[in-house]
């Protein structure tokens, strides 16, 4: 089984940005525990960044027929881009929405997601754990 997992604008920065929401732990940190934790769920997971929207939406296109499963932290692009939203809906590819926080209970603005209803489930709020469960949920979900 092979999963994607795609991190947005400024998750590059994480371990930097704001540790007091996002603590100390750097992308590449949770990128490796996601790997092996697929490993041990026996599933392949690729990783993939960018600040880019377009060269989101191209991995996102790229993905079909490639990969069972998609996770994606979309970043600010989750309360933004219609068309991050509309790549999810065109490869058809059951997708988990992640958030290190809670973003229910931030800022006004970023309770709307406009991924979430194309995604099979949304976990926020655990951290660098959210990428765990999120990958738990979706194997869970393939199987």
């Amino acid at each position: 089984m092979k999963i994607l997992l795609i991190n947005g604008a400024n998750l590059n920065m994480l371990g930097q940005r704001e540790p007091e929401k996002y603590g100390s732990t750097t992308l590449k940190d949770i990128e490796t525990l996601v790997i092996e934790k697929g490993k041990n769920l026996n599933c392949e997971v690729e990783t993939f960044q960018s600040n880019h929207e377009g060269e989101i939406v191209d991995k996102i296109q790229q993905a079909k027929n490639v990969y069972e499963g998609i996770l994606i932290n979309a970043g600010g692009y989750t309360h933004t881009s219609v068309v991050i939203r509309d790549a999810i809906a065109a490869v058809n590819i059951p997708t988990v929405e992640i958030h290190m926080t809670n973003i229910h209970a931030r800022e006004d603005f970023r309770h709307t997601s406009l991924i979430s209803g194309v995604c099979i489930g949304q976990v926020v709020g655990f951290k660098e754990l959210s990428y765990i469960f999120a990958l738990e949920g979706l194997v869970n979900y393939l199987k």
